[in-house]
């Protein structure tokens, strides 16, 4: 923001005035000759110098006649140089006489005036005391009582220690400089001296860093108007109560704040083109004529006008820098921000300038406005991130073009939104290799192009080869399916599981509607719609080593869920709560056996919330029960187990819960869960380092009704460590009261907080 300052120009010289000018400057320059074939060596021609030097005129009369330099030459030393140099310029030069001080001067050509006798110029025993000028005195009187700084000098005194070898003293009456908390705290963040200190063995340095924070807090003060502030720099002892230890160095800086300037004229440009928005607008920058002059509400309010403007209507409008003419005089500044309200415009349409890639009907489905409505300049915005968060383009950009007649008073005009695509990278392939002692060795691979059935279908090929489960399936997946943060999915899979619990082959086709909530938009609400169709053939596991027949069933499932999330973060939040509640009816028929109706039902909540000191506490809880029919007529996999990293940390997956002859799990119809943890962070890494210690409950019982009987402990801590997209989750976790079987330790790796 440009600051100019008023000033007048110096006075001209006045009328008939020659400005004077120093005299020419003139060398003369002497030449001289010698006898043929004489060579002077340099003793010789120092000689003559010096001799010269010795025989210059210095009266008048004989600068009127110069002698010539073959003048001033003895014939001695034409006859033999050498010799007559040997003797020195001594010998050539007369001695003077001695003089005495008391005898009178010669008389000097061209003075007229008579010296003084002595007795004139004797000094009195002491000085006469001049009259005093009354005008004078009183100016200087008026003068002294109408400084601004006269008054803050006698109450100046109260001091404010920035650190230990620094302080900062300001007028006692704190009235004079009101803004005084915001002003400190910002020149703690600027200080030199603040960030490098006041070594006594770099008292070069400290002066420097001294004048550099002398010159930002003068700044400072002009930010919130004090144009004719003091600061007075002192370095050595900071203060009558401290005393320096030997060898210290202090600095001191007394800041007098003097008058605060007020604005003078505030003017905003053409802004009162917009007509009846004219005054709306102007309020918007909350600075009127005879406020405390404030550069931060200069900048601050200019903002707000440009984000009025463009939330208004005005598609095209322009701001300019602001620009501050200060007065000093009248101890005021004139303030201008130019202003180009250019007319107010409703949407159009949206045009995609790649049809084939991304529609304009899909630009205008993820669009949060409709035609018709009022152009506002964050929902352009906004279009453009959603396009961005497609994954599907490198760059884009949306530029507003009139469609229609221009605006007319009681009348808004159309704007289309050209939006320009640069596709990006539309394939993946992925893969993983990784081992647990739970699980054995695990391959997964995948291969995906995010727009091969536009816009925005996905397909994707998955398998998955390991000790404990293999898997072949696809994918069909559009996303933003005509709305914003739609999705619908379509997957087929086959799997074969061999767990403790049981072993299952699987043939399964699902499909799911729903509305998320994602990292761009994280939404209060949530919910989604499927269905499930899927062939199992299952077991229990092994009794005694005794092999056990599977049973085939056929399900059917409508799986719901809506959430309400009140957090402050998806990934790691620090305060809010969170709650979901997930519905699915089922029909379940066996191969050899009956059919039978059941409900799945699951409660969860989490809470979060901020305690200080960089320490978050959270808490969550888990209920399920499944209600309808006996725990045989239920397949294995459609049953309640608890344990492992996203459930009970310090067990095995499904580890927890009632168990067979054989000491292996066997499911239940209801389930509760308890964890609770502090995320600590410790300030390592630049702050992206967090400690956190859990503790975990949870228990798994036959009954429909859930129970707090045979609870399982787990606890242990784990490291969180945050990136731009989420923290790492790393948790070693042991149980406090296992049961046989029960391994000591477990670790588990993930992307985002535990809950």
């Amino acid at each position: 923001m440009p600051i100019r300052t008023a000033s007048s120009n110096p006075l001209p010289p006045p009328a008939g005035a020659k400005a004077l000018r120093p005299p020419p400057r003139r060398t003369a320059w002497a030449g001289s000759t010698a006898p043929r074939g004489t060579r002077f060596s340099s003793d010789f021609a120092a000689s003559l110098i010096a001799l010269a030097l010795c025989l210059a005129p210095v009266s008048a009369r004989a600068q009127q006649a110069e002698p010539k330099l073959e003048d001033l030459i003895p014939d001695a030393a034409v006859a033999d140089p050498e010799g007559w140099a040997g003797q020195g310029a001594s010998a050539a030069a007369t001695p003077e006489p001695d003089l005495d001080p008391a005898s009178p001067l010669a008389e000097q050509p061209g003075i007229t005036v008579p010296w003084p006798d002595d007795a004139a110029v004797t000094a009195p025993d002491t000085l006469a005391d001049l009259p005093p000028e009354t005008d004078v005195q009183q100016a200087l009187g008026d003068a002294a009582a109408a400084s601004p700084l006269a008054s803050e000098r006698a109450e100046r005194g109260e001091e404010v220690r920035v650190s230990d070898n620094l302080v900062l003293v300001f007028p006692a009456n704190l009235a004079n400089f009101p803004e005084r908390e915001a002003f400190l705290d910002r020149f703690r963040k600027l200080s030199t001296l603040e960030k490098l200190g006041a070594n006594p063995d770099e008292l070069a340095k400290v002066a420097a860093r001294a004048r550099s924070d002398k010159d930002l807090l003068e700044r400072l003060m002009r930010i919130y108007g004090y144009y004719d502030a003091v600061v007075t720099q002192t370095l050595g002892n900071p203060g009558p109560d401290k005393q320096a230890a030997p060898g210290e160095v202090s600095v001191r800086f007394d800041v007098l704040p003097g008058a605060r300037y007020r604005y003078g004229k505030v003017e905003f440009g053409n802004l009162a083109a917009a007509g009846p928005d004219y005054q709306p607008l102007r309020d918007t920058v909350e600075i009127k004529v005879g406020d405390w002059l404030d550069n931060d509400k200069i900048v601050a309010g200019r903002d707000k006008l440009d984000n009025a403007l463009g939330e208004g209507g005005y598609a095209f409008a322009k701001v300019g820098a602001p620009d501050l003419l200060v007065d000093h005089k009248r101890e005021e500044g004139d303030l201008t921000i130019p202003a180009e309200p250019g007319g107010k415009y409703r949407f159009g349409a949206v045009v995609s300038q790649n049809p084939g890639f991304l529609s304009s009907n899909h630009l205008e489905d993820i669009a949060r406005f409709r035609r018709g409505d009022l152009y506002k300049r964050s929902e352009e915005e906004d279009l453009k991130r959603a396009i961005l968060a497609t994954g599907l383009v490198s760059a884009v950009t949306v530029t507003p073009r009139e469609t229609a007649a221009p605006p007319a008073p009681g009348q808004a005009g159309e704007v289309a939104l050209d939006v320009a695509l640069t596709p990006g990278p539309l394939r993946t392939i992925a893969g993983l290799v990784g081992y647990e002692s739970g699980d054995g060795f695990r391959l997964e691979a995948s291969w995906e192009h995010r727009n091969l059935f536009p816009p925005e279908g996905m397909l994707r090929l998955r398998g998955i080869a390991g000790t404990k489960e293999q898997l072949i399936g696809s994918t069909v997946r559009w996303n933003n399916f005509h709305g914003r943060d739609q999705v619908l999915t379509f997957d087929v899979y086959a799997d074969t599981v061999a767990r403790d619990a049981y072993n299952a082959r699987t043939l399964a086709f699902t499909t799911t509607f729903e509305k998320l909530t994602t990292l761009f938009f994280q939404k209060p609400w949530s919910w989604s719609a499927g269905l499930e169709i899927l062939a199992s053939a299952e077991r229990e596991s092994s009794v005694e080593g005794q092999f056990v027949p599977r049973n085939t069933y056929f399900i059917a499932a409508l799986p719901l869920r809506g959430a309400i999330d009140h957090s402050d973060n998806l990934l790691d939040p620090t305060k809010g709560w969170r709650t979901s509640l997930s519905a699915s009816p089922e029909i379940s028929k066996q191969l050899d056996g009956p059919t039978v109706q059941y409900a799945r039902l699951q409660f969860d909540l989490s809470a979060y919330k901020s305690v200080g000191g960089g320490v978050v506490l959270a808490g969550r809880t888990r209920v399920g029960t499944i209600t309808g029919t006996a725990l045989e007529n239920i397949a294995p996999s459609r049953r309640w187990y608890a344990g492992g990293g996203g459930s009970v940390r310090g067990y095995g997956y499904q580890a927890i819960g009632p168990r067979d002859t054989a000491g292996d799990p066997s499911g239940g119809r209801s389930l509760v869960e308890f964890s609770a943890e502090a995320r600590i962070d410790t300030g390592l890494f630049g702050g992206a380092l967090q400690v956190v210690p859990f503790l975990d409950a949870g228990t798994v019982s036959e009954a429909v009704t859930p129970t707090l009987k045979d609870m399982r402990y787990g606890a242990g801590i784990g490291l969180r460590y945050k990136t731009g997209f989420g923290p790492l989750r790393l948790d070693l976790g042991t149980p406090l009261n296992p049961r046989s079987g029960d391994g000591r330790i477990t670790v588990s790796v993930a992307l985002g907080q535990a809950f």
